[in-house]
């Protein structure tokens, strides 16, 4: 078989998985959801702190983008309502295994407030239209999540520890940048691997 006819295959099994995934039962797109909101209690585990900021490294934005792009707004964004319930609730979800509305008040809340908008948004964008599906367009959908996560998260970085806008900026957001720009790209080819759509 030749490269164009993988390709070709590819192409059709990947319509096929999405329009199963769409066609799925109410019940099946809230397992997938709640599937979801524990992938990003996981990935919350993998963390690492720096002497320049009291927010963590983890991983949670890649499941939090990539669900709203693979299951769209509602659902995308049920996912993590999922997530923040369970940990409110008392399920050790949050980072370092921590639970409860404490650590939603406390100065990192923000940004795990801010994976419910950041996933809602991003699964608006991505399928605004196939043409969203695009990889440029994918990533751009991501980088418009990532931006709600870090503007919640520095603002209430900032109003519990009493940072100006420069300290906050340099805490909350420069030094996650270039890692979090690595995650959104391999959320995005992770999405982008799963969605039909335009072909860039």
């Amino acid at each position: 078989m030749s490269g164009v006819a993988y390709i070709d295959r590819y192409r059709a099994n990947r319509l096929r998985v999405f329009e199963r995934l769409n066609s799925l039962s109410f019940a099946n797109k809230a397992a997938l959801s709640l599937t979801f909101a524990l992938l990003t209690g996981l990935s919350a585990q993998v963390r690492i702190y720096t002497p320049f900021s009291p927010v963590p490294f983890t991983l949670q934005v890649l499941p939090v983008l990539l669900a709203g792009a693979v299951l769209g707004r509602y659902f995308g964004g049920a996912s993590q309502l999922a997530y923040l319930a369970m940990g409110a609730a008392g399920l050790p979800v949050f980072a370092g295994w921590r639970f409860g509305p404490a650590v939603l008040l406390g100065p990192t809340g923000g940004y795990l407030i801010g994976f419910l908008l950041a996933a809602f948004v991003t699964g608006w964008l991505v399928h605004s239209s196939d043409n969203a599906r695009s990889t440029p367009r994918i990533i751009l959908a991501m980088a418009a999540g990532m931006g709600i996560i870090y503007t919640l998260g520095t603002l209430q970085l900032a109003l519990l520890l009493g940072l100006d806008a420069r300290q906050a900026v340099a805490a909350g957001i420069l030094p996650f940048v270039g890692l979090d720009l690595v995650k959104i790209l391999a959320a995005a080819g992770l999405a982008r691997a799963a969605l039909p759509g335009a072909r860039a």
